[in-house]
């Protein structure tokens, strides 16, 4: 088992108490950008106002340069050619670019307030010492003169994806690193998750007439364009266009480019409306009926998560599979339906997880991942309900074969530092889903409902923690959940209630019930012979209350986590009860299924034996029951 030590760290820090109000930093970029499609490079002007919301005094600032991971040798590089499972997509092809082929981004000069500035490049990091300090409350002005050269589409960004769209421009630009209360966050990218300030972008693109331009934020010209967005026949377009684009209250901008794109937009009535932009054929058939899809996605999660609060959202074809941004998300198109519905649902959701609330997903990855999982996986179940009888039965699954291995490891783990990639999308995505469907075992389903709603009500636009949202839960539901998350997210203990004996005579029956590493609430039913179905439920004495159960349910006198096991006594006979059942509603990893149920055996002799359940090991078909007698 394997867990985190450091409280700097692990999720031990995001219990400490905020010791002031809260605060958050403030960026606003105007960006000018000149492109030049034959040799895929473009030139960049930056002007980035910065207001220090912090109580720190800041000597020194960090950008961001991602595209410069598109180098041989660089951490993203070397990182994939030595894990042992790299992603398929990126694998040793770094390392194979030529000069004209890879990610370059440099900084010709950048001026505080009119003055330059002193930096050196390190990878995908600008270290900037200030020549002057920013107080708390002051308000800076950055301006930035670069160069970047596009490189060949590897992971998620670059030039000339798989499926032939010239340019998919996502982490394409300097961009400041944020700054919070646990101070900067300066993490090379090695190729997993981002964290960006809150503000505003102001962006215009001087590219090749024949392009269309898709992107965050709202097209500001469109009448100007001429095409892509505005049906007007332009006479003599010049050389090149200007698109300009603006976006309020984001914390990234992404954009694509190409010359083939259709641009279809599906009116939504309650909002927002989708714009579509995919290179059309057969390959890409299905995104005629997307609009429909999304319309029905949308209702569903403003209704049960939030309401979505931009006037559109536009669904781009590039990219390397499916990738989040601010209003927009890019995907690889040629899908079949439910595959082009399943990616665009997931990415969509990401505008509340990652879009709206923006945790740090470096250290929260499963705060994002997970709740997008969660949240797609009742959508889809809405949308094809023959296909998800249990939506999350796959999370579960996929949770339990690697905590069952000797492979997993704590969610508080760097994104960047799990030792395997199966290691990190397992905790992310998988065991993020059961973090979630998990507490509606704790707290119930209702419970999860309403605090899913008030987390997005009371910290969109807040970089939340998971502290954040555990206490919005315990609000709800007025149960004490600390245990819960420091052994679900801190460790790698699993789950692991079983029947492990039981005794019994003609005045009654007692069951001796087991707890595995990991505390948690067991609930259980007792199915007599004449089909008689009496519900228990045991609260652990960490939770401070219980749930709402069902009717007709009787809860039980709290579980202490110190005791290995649990009495319980019945007043039936053995030889009236038919089967013993644990963990009846579900919503809960059980590691090993096969103990949590007992088919009452036939003549059993109760006056001399007591049962005992044990696991025996078998080699293909994993473990097996089997009752010995134990004398009384």
């Amino acid at each position: 088992m394997k867990r985190c030590f450091s409280i700097l760290i692990c999720f031990g820090l995001s219990f400490v108490s905020y010791s002031q109000s809260y605060w958050q930093q403030e960026a606003h970029y105007q960006m000018d950008i000149d492109f030049n499609t034959k040799n895929h490079q473009f030139d960049g002007l930056q002007e980035l106002t910065f207001i220090n919301h912090s109580p720190d005094t800041l000597n020194k600032v960090f950008y961001h340069l991602y595209f410069n991971a598109f180098q041989p040798g660089s951490m993203m590089d070397v990182r994939s050619r030595t894990i042992v499972d790299p992603d398929r997509r990126v694998g040793d092809r770094i390392s194979k670019l030529s000069q004209s082929e890879m990610g370059i981004q440099q900084v010709l000069s950048l001026k505080q307030n009119k003055l330059e500035l002193d930096f050196n490049i390190e990878g995908t990091i600008l270290n900037v010492n200030l020549n002057e300090p920013i107080f708390p409350g002051d308000t800076v002005q950055f301006d930035m003169e670069f160069k970047t050269q596009v490189p060949l589409q590897i992971r998620r960004s670059g030039r000339m994806n798989k499926e032939g769209i010239d340019y998919s421009m996502s982490q394409w630009y300097p961009k400041l690193c944020e700054y919070d209360k646990d101070g900067w966050h300066a993490n090379p990218y090695v190729g997993r998750e981002f964290y960006g300030i809150w503000g505003s972008f102001d962006v215009r693109i001087h590219m090749d007439a024949n392009y269309t331009i898709a992107a965050t934020g709202i097209l500001q010209n469109p009448d100007e364009i001429g095409h892509g967005y505005a049906d007007i026949d332009l006479q003599n377009p010049p050389e090149k266009l200007t698109w300009k684009f603006k976006a309020e209250n984001v914390h990234d901008f992404v954009w694509a480019a190409d010359p083939d794109y259709t641009h279809e937009i599906v009116i939504n009535e309650n909002g927002p409306n989708f714009h579509l932009f995919y290179q059309k054929g057969e390959k890409t058939k299905h995104w005629e009926d997307l609009g429909e899809y999304m319309i029905k996605t949308f209702k569903y999660a403003d209704e049960h998560f939030g309401k979505y609060p931009y006037p559109h959202y536009s669904i781009i074809q590039g990219g390397d599979g499916g990738m989040e941004y601010p209003m927009a998300t890019l995907i690889t198109g040629h899908r079949s339906l439910k595959s082009l519905v399943g990616v665009s649902v997931h990415e969509a959701m990401h505008s509340w997880y990652q879009g709206l609330l923006a945790s740090n997903e470096a250290l929260f990855a499963w705060m994002d991942e997970g709740f997008t999982c969660y949240a797609s996986n009742r959508i889809e179940k809405e949308l094809f309900p023959e296909d998800f009888s249990d939506p999350h039965a796959g999370s579960f699954k996929g949770y339990k074969r690697i905590a069952t291995s000797d492979y997993e490891e704590p969610l508080c783990t760097h994104a960047d530092h799990f030792d395997t990639n199966w290691a990190y999308g397992t905790a992310s995505y998988s065991k993020g889903v059961v973090i979630l469907d998990q507490l509606s075992h704790i707290v119930g389903q209702k419970v999860i409902d309403k605090s899913l709603k008030r987390y997005f009500d009371e910290w969109a636009y807040k970089h939340p923690n998971a502290s954040d949202f555990k206490r919005i839960v315990e609000k709800e539901s007025g149960i004490e959940l600390d245990w819960y998350f420091e052994y679900f997210v801190n460790t790698t203990k699993t789950i692991d209630y079983s029947i492990y004996e039981i005794i019994g005579d003609e005045k009654g029956t007692q069951i001796l019930l087991k707890k595995g590493e990991m505390p948690m609430p067991v609930e259980f039913n007792i199915v007599l012979q004449n089909g008689t179905v009496s519900k228990y439920y045991i609260p652990t004495v960490l939770m401070r209350g219980e749930k709402e159960v069902e009717l007709n349910t009787k809860i039980l006198s709290d579980w202490a986590w110190t005791n290995p096991y649990y009495s319980i006594r019945l007043d039936q006979a053995p030889s009236e009860i038919k089967k013993i059942q644990l963990h009846t509603t579900g919503h809960i990893a059980d590691i090993e299924p096969l103990n949590d149920r007992v088919k009452m055996p036939d003549n059993w002799d109760w006056n001399k034996y007591k049962l005992r359940l044990n696991l025996l090991e078998k080699k293909k078909k994993g473990t097996i029951k089997k009752f010995v007698k134990i004398k009384k």
